[in-house]
C-alpha cells in the first residue's frame, strides 16, 4: 500500500444525541409534574428514572464516545448517572441500609449538579440554541431544587415543577428536532445551530 494513500472510515452509526435528549427530557418532564404536586413520588417516576433518564442516558453517553463526542459524552453518561443516583437517595433509605440524606446532604447534591450543568451551559455556547436553553434552565432546575431542599418552602418547589417541566419540554422538543430533520432532510423544527468561527 502507497504510503499517500489514505484509508478513510465512514461513520455509518446513528446520531444518539435525541435518544439523551429525549430520555432526560420525558423523565424530567414526569418528575416535575410531582414536584408542582400534580401526583405522589411513585414507581412510575423510579421506573422512568432508573430505566428510561437513567440507563437509555448513559447508553447514549457511550454511543456518543464512539462518534468522539466528548461533550456528548460527558452530558448524557453524567446525568443518566443522577438519575440512577437520584433513584437510590429515594428508595435505599427505605429498605433500611441507610438513612434518608439530611437537608444539607441534599442541598449540596442539587447545588453541585447544578454548577456541573452551568459549566457545561458555557459549552453549549458553541452548539445550537436549543441546547442552550436545555442546559440553562437545567441549571436554574437544580438551583431552585436546591433552594427548596434547603428552606423547605413549598412555593419554591412548586415555582422548581413549573420550571423543570418547561426544561424537560425544551429537551423533548431538541430531541425530537433532531429526528424529524433527519427523517425529512430538511429543517422542520430549528435548532439555532451556532456557526463556528
Amino acid at each position: 500500500m502507497n504510503d499517500n494513500t489514505r484509508c478513510e472510515i465512514k461513520d455509518t452509526t446513528a446520531n444518539p444525541a435525541p435518544l439523551g435528549l429525549l430520555a432526560f427530557g420525558m423523565t424530567t418532564v414526569l418528575l416535575n409534574i410531582h414536584n408542582a404536586g400534580y401526583y405522589e413520588m411513585n414507581s412510575m417516576i423510579l421506573g422512568m428514572g432508573l430505566f428510561y433518564g437513567g440507563l437509555a442516558q448513559v447508553l447514549a453517553g457511550i454511543m456518543e464516545w464512539k462518534k468522539n463526542n466528548t461533550f456528548g459524552t460527558t452530558a448524557f453518561t453524567s446525568y443518566g448517572m443522577f438519575w440512577l443516583a437520584l433513584v437510590a437517595l429515594i428508595v435505599l433509605p427505605k429498605t433500611g441500609w441507610v438513612p434518608e440524606p439530611s437537608v444539607a446532604g441534599m442541598t449540596s447534591f442539587l447545588t453541585l449538579w447544578g454548577v456541573f450543568t452551568l459549566l457545561l451551559f458555557v459549552g453549549t455556547l458553541r452548539l445550537s440554541c436549543a441546547l442552550q436553553v436545555v442546559f440553562g434552565s437545567l441549571a436554574l432546575l437544580f438551583f431552585l431544587l436546591a433552594a427548596g431542599v434547603c428552606t423547605g418552602h413549598p412555593g419554591v418547589k412548586l415555582l422548581a415543577g413549573y420550571e423543570g417541566i418547561a426544561c424537560g419540554a425544551s429537551a423533548i422538543y431538541a430531541g425530537v428536532a433532531q429526528v424529524l430533520n433527519e427523517v425529512y432532510g430538511r429543517v422542520v423544527l430549528p435548532l439555532g445551530v451556532v456557526k463556528k468561527t
